[in-house]
């Protein structure tokens, strides 16, 4: 296999441990699409190798991960067909459509549909994060089986207050925080300490910063020794039951209204931008990382 640009890729414990870090810590591991398509090659390789038995997904810097790039000079090269770092992605998929259609063809093939085959994947998996999580950053750790959360770290998703929409496309929000927690987050951008995190079950463990990646990688071997049949059977049962109260169906429901939102915006907005700016009442951020 080819080596990874926005990734690295580690086998560990004589393969029964793969680790998979995002590596653009210059833009705070912000996800473009050729991290979020690597990405996903990476947990398809790991669920292929029957060797592995626990994927931990990490960070590379400071920042586990600030959510989606929202202008670097490299996400914008791989939109422009002129430009040699063209991502092909953005001839597929649902790129060539026009509006809404376009708009929600793209996240739903590369945020939402992503996290949801993550969720799935036939093995344990493991995140692994230290400072601000933030906003879709959110979406690569909900999927996973297992969070180990440096003491530095927090959560939140501030795109109602900064952009004017209803939450990022994998909407776990009252799933993870509980319904008035998630609509407090929403409607003010708070964020949540990872102590508070841990207390209210959206964390199994908060550790020492600089212990962090031992004591993920401690975690793992423990889950590694179970038989895989009997890992893969938990996981199983616990995300078969979050299904039967509804948690599939109503990601889906969210993710319709999430495109409503972009599709409101973008009226407004003649077509320029999908979400809210000051003037509709948004709080000023930066839109380049």
């Amino acid at each position: 296999m080819s080596e990874y640009r926005y990734i690295t890729y580690e086998e560990l414990d004589e393969g029964r441990i793969a680790r998979i870090t995002l590596d653009r810590p210059r833009y705070r591991n912000a996800q473009h699409r050729g991290l979020l398509v690597e990405l996903d090659e990476a947990f398809v390789r790991a669920e292929q190798d029957d060797t592995v038995r626990v994927v931990v997904l990490a960070g590379n810097g400071p920042v586990f991960s600030s959510g989606h790039d929202m202008g670097t000079a490299e996400r914008n090269a791989e939109r422009d067909p002129d430009s040699p770092d063209f991502h092909p992605t953005y001839a597929i998929n649902g790129a060539t459509r026009k509006s809404a259609e376009k708009k929600m063809l793209g996240e739903y093939h590369y945020f939402y549909g992503n996290a949801l085959r993550w969720r799935k994947l036939r093995k344990i998996t493991i995140a692994q994060v230290q400072g601000p999580v933030f906003a879709a950053a959110l979406t690569l750790i909900w999927p996973c089986d297992l969070i180990v959360a440096a003491d530095n770290a927090s959560f939140t998703d501030p795109v109602g207050v900064q952009m004017g929409m209803c939450g990022v496309e994998y909407f776990g929000h009252p799933w993870e925080f509980g319904p008035r927690r998630a609509k407090e987050m929403l409607l003010t951008g708070k964020p949540m300490s990872a102590q508070e995190a841990e207390r209210i079950g959206m964390v199994n463990r908060v550790v020492p910063l600089d212990e962090l990646a031992e004591r993920t990688l401690e975690l793992a071997r423990e889950v590694a020794r179970r038989p895989t049949m009997t890992a893969l059977m938990i996981k199983d049962s616990v995300n078969q039951m979050l299904d039967q109260q509804g948690f599939t169906n109503a990601l889906e429901a969210a993710f319709t209204l999430h495109q409503l939102n972009h599709a409101h915006w973008a009226e407004i907005y003649g077509g320029r931008v999908a979400h809210a700016e000051a003037d509709e009442g948004a709080v000023e951020w930066k839109g380049g990382r």
